[in-house]
């Protein structure tokens, strides 16, 4: 059982730090590893009994992190930006490992730590980065497209350095070694990367053919730990062969199912891994560092920050690109804490390196948000004359966009939509911020702005001060709430129709002012038990109130003289729903053939109405009771199921 008190103490305080950090507005790993520090063996008060065995729970962290890492990698992301992606990050990384070396080699440190330094500092932090851009709006422009490239650059560098550099704490390591080592690496990686693009595929799709959501789950983990337990036993790390995992099931296309499986389990080992990270951080020692790790910090900020946007500048951006990349990716990454582990195991750092390498990355990451918000005042103070960046617009019209719909979510709802209407001719644009439905909707030829939906600039670069309505179909509602309160302080007058799920939702949007509100479950309800009704021969009246009576339950609608015109709208939808409408051939030797509608007195004895009829491919439209049916004839026929169904059987009468 002290393993029970161990993950209940650590459970305990990585929740209460991760909501200290969330209210903060700090990453969640800096509320995980000062709950490590809590719990820790140098702090007072309730300590765990037993590092160690955290630890292992920590290592399979690591190697979980490290395959989703691998699943979430996107190269599609490289493409636009590929040159500075790959050969400026790349350059990026070695100058600040240089750069590190130096700072460390100047604390009199020896060289070796002095070089791990360098590599831990030169990696950035994907993930605060990310929700910096995002809280920002700046998701979409050319700035965090590059940013973005760059990072997955960055995030596949962390696999070579930790072959590289553990071999170099060796201090019989020498060139022939690291290369041996790295020979050896790949010649592995190369036997997982084939066993798992030839096996893996064909195991991943029998197991997806058995419809079992458990054994998917559980073929994915055993997928992600066997792969890198085969790499520990050839000497390599778990985490690595992890890695490769991770990117092999990428190319497939179970990845976003495996991803999503594998996000819980991940967060909470990774969790675990934070906790244990902040647990070897020693208080006492870092007081005494307090000066270093100001000056080290400062270094990092400005050093960092100048060779991100040298490098950026270096390649050809202007303006407020090279600008924003250098004051939001200047921070210590989470990898650091990774590789931090690793040096620290082997040797090849100190508790004093590992304690102001971990101080460094959680203030750096602390200031991020300060830092790069500091993007535009900059920009504006020096540059004022310059455009400011713009958001990237896919397909959109060259005489621009006006008295357009917008469409914010390019999921299927949005995109039936968008299909709907771009077919028909009416303007609309997609806002999506989701990479690979964006490359979607461009292979489709739609208009899309990619950028976050709930960002005033966002909204701006959709044209929405120019727009007839804004249609919300994002389904989390906290997103559609932030949405439609982003809409309502640019355009108050404009028309929103917004997507809800549960009838909390539906009445919490009807509060904002919302003209219309759609739950699906509520109407996939309403359509199903009008189809069932029908069914059983239950009168279209009947049908009809039993509709209205549902939606005014689910919809909240009480009837009040501030729900008249949204009960107007709906009993006309409903009322709708019981028209059906179908073309009818009109066989040989039917009883029809030859007969005017007069004659035939079709809404008489079958209650439906023609009202239109095809032959030799002319129309005629709405056609008196002078006109005469023929065989061969496509006749248009509107009326509630029954009536149709009745025309149908008539009009078969006496045919061959």
């Amino acid at each position: 059982m002290d393993l029970v008190a161990d993950l209940t103490l650590v459970l305990l305080a990585a929740l209460v730090g991760g909501f200290l950090a969330q209210r903060l507005g700090q990453p969640l790993i800096v509320g995980y590893i000062v709950a490590g520090v809590a719990v820790g063996p140098f702090t007072a008060g309730p300590t765990v009994g037993n590092v160690h065995n955290i630890e292992q729970l920590a290592e399979l962290g690591v190697a979980l992190l490290l395959f989703s890492l691998g699943l979430e990698l996107s190269f599609r992301e490289l493409a636009p930006v590929r040159k500075v992606a790959l050969a400026g990050a790349t350059i990026q990384v070695v100058v600040t490992i240089a750069l590190g070396l130096g700072l460390g080699l100047a604390l009199g440190w020896a060289w070796r730590p002095a070089l791990w330094f360098g590599a831990l500092v030169s990696l950035s932090s994907t993930m605060v980065a990310l929700k910096t851009i995002q809280a920002q709006g700046r998701l979409g422009t050319l700035s965090s497209r590059v940013m973005l490239g760059m990072l997955v650059v960055q995030d596949l560098a962390v696999v070579p350095l930790m072959i590289v550099l553990p071999e170099l704490s060796d201090p019989a390591g020498g060139l022939v070694k690291i290369g041996t080592a790295a020979l050896r690496a790949t010649l592995l990686l190369g036997v997982i990367v084939f066993f798992s693009t030839r096996v893996v595929p064909r195991l991943m799709a029998f197991v997806a053919r058995r419809n079992s959501r458990e054994l998917f789950f559980l073929s994915t983990i055993t997928l992600a730990v066997g792969v890198g337990y085969v790499a520990w036993l050839f000497g390599l790390s778990m985490a690595i062969g992890a890695f490769v995992a991770g990117l092999v099931v990428n190319e497939s296309e179970y990845a976003h199912q495996a991803l999503s499986d594998i996000v819980p389990l991940r967060d909470l080992f990774g969790m675990l891994f934070f906790v244990s990270v902040g647990m070897l951080l020693d208080p006492a020692l870092v007081r005494q560092q307090i000066g270093v790790l100001g000056l080290v910090v400062v270094a990092i900020i400005v050093g960092k920050a100048a060779i991100l946007a040298g490098v950026v500048r270096a390649f050809g951006y202007w303006n407020i690109v090279p600008l924003a990349v250098g004051l939001t990716l200047f921070q210590v990454g989470e990898f650091a804490f990774v590789l931090a582990r690793v040096g620290q195991s082997s040797g090849a750092i100190s508790n004093d390196v590992y304690s102001l390498t971990l101080n460094t990355a959680i203030v750096t990451m602390a200031l991020t948000p300060v830092v790069s918000g500091l993007v535009p005042v900059v920009y504006g103070r020096f540059w004022p004359r310059r455009a400011q960046e713009a958001h990237e617009a896919i397909n959109l019209p060259s005489g621009g966009l006006s008295d357009h719909v917008v469409v914010a979510g390019s999921g299927r709802v949005g995109r039936s939509i968008a299909d709907a209407l771009s077919h028909l001719k009416l303007p609309c644009v997609l806002v999506e911020v989701d990479d690979r439905r964006v490359q979607q909707t461009r292979a489709a030829g739609l208009p899309v702005i990619y950028g976050d939906s709930s960002q005033p600039v966002v909204l701006e670069a959709a044209g929405i001060l120019r727009a007839r309505a804004i249609l919300v179909t994002v389904p989390a509602f906290p997103d559609v709430r932030s949405i439609v309160r982003a809409v309502r302080q640019l355009r108050p007058d404009l028309p929103i129709i917004a997507r809800a799920d549960g009838f909390n939702a539906v009445r919490a949007l009807y509060a904002l002012g919302i003209q219309e509100v759609t739950s699906p479950e509520f109407e996939a309800a309403i359509e199903m038990t009008r189809q069932a009704l029908m069914y059983f021969n239950v009168p279209a009246h009947d049908v009809l109130r039993v509709a209205r009576a549902i939606r005014r339950e689910r919809y909240g609608q009480t009837g009040e003289k501030g729900d008249s015109g949204l009960l107007v709208m709906s009993q006309l939808g409903d009322i709708a729903r019981q028209l059906d409408f179908t073309w009818v051939g009109v066989p040989s030797e039917s009883s029809f053939d030859g007969r005017t509608l007069s004659e035939l007195q079709i809404r008489t004895t079958t209650g439906a109405s023609v009202v239109g009829i095809i032959r030799d491919g002319a129309l005629v439209a709405n056609p008196d009771g002078q006109a005469r049916l023929e065989r061969g004839d496509l006749v248009a026929v509107l009326g509630t199921r029954d009536q149709i169904a009745r025309f149908e059987q008539a009009v078969q009468a006496g045919a061959a």
